[in-house]
């Protein structure tokens, strides 16, 4: 298969998820994989649209497929972190979510999704003061409520220490 059928096919796949045909994308997609094994952005559309069919037990090998090539773009490569983590989160693998999640903050630490993905992981571990501080730093640095603002510094002094009193 030449890379312009292989491009085609993809974004056939892409057409038929938008068009709300999940299973016909996913059967698209499983023939690539087939045919093209290691290419990770093949392998990150299928952890993708399982996801989107809520079979993420089979997405996960996709995506760590994906996550160990090199040929993502920046974008894809966070939002595969995110899948990732995420995925192992909802299947209860909650360490490797931590640690999928914690990777994707180090690579993209001003991304607000990987922030806030890694503090509902971090709570299923029972690390609440962690969890705390991540959400309460980012609603103090993106929100854009005036009494979020008004109290930002507070915000952030205590997202450091929530035990610490005045």
């Amino acid at each position: 298969m030449s890379a312009r059928e292989k491009s085609d096919l993809l974004d056939e796949a892409e057409r038929l998820r938008t068009e709300g045909r999940p299973e016909e994308a996913r059967e698209r997609l499983l023939a690539l994989t087939a045919a093209h094994p290691d290419d990770a952005m093949v392998a990150y559309r299928t952890a993708w649209v399982h996801d989107q069919l809520g079979l993420g037990s089979e997405a996960v090998p996709y995506y760590e497929r994906c996550l160990a090539g090199t040929l993502l773009s920046a974008e894809e490569r966070r939002g595969a972190l995110l899948g990732l983590g995420s995925t192992y989160r909802v299947l209860g693998r909650y360490g490797q979510a931590v640690e999928t999640l914690r990777r994707g903050v180090e690579e993209f630490p001003d991304d607000g999704a990987l922030r806030t993905f890694l503090s509902m992981a971090l709570y299923n571990i029972g690390e609440h003061h962690e969890a705390m501080r991540l959400l309460l730093d980012l609603a103090a640095t993106t929100s854009d409520d005036p009494g979020v603002q008004q109290y930002r510094r507070a915000i952030l002094h205590y997202a450091k220490d929530l035990h610490e009193t005045m």
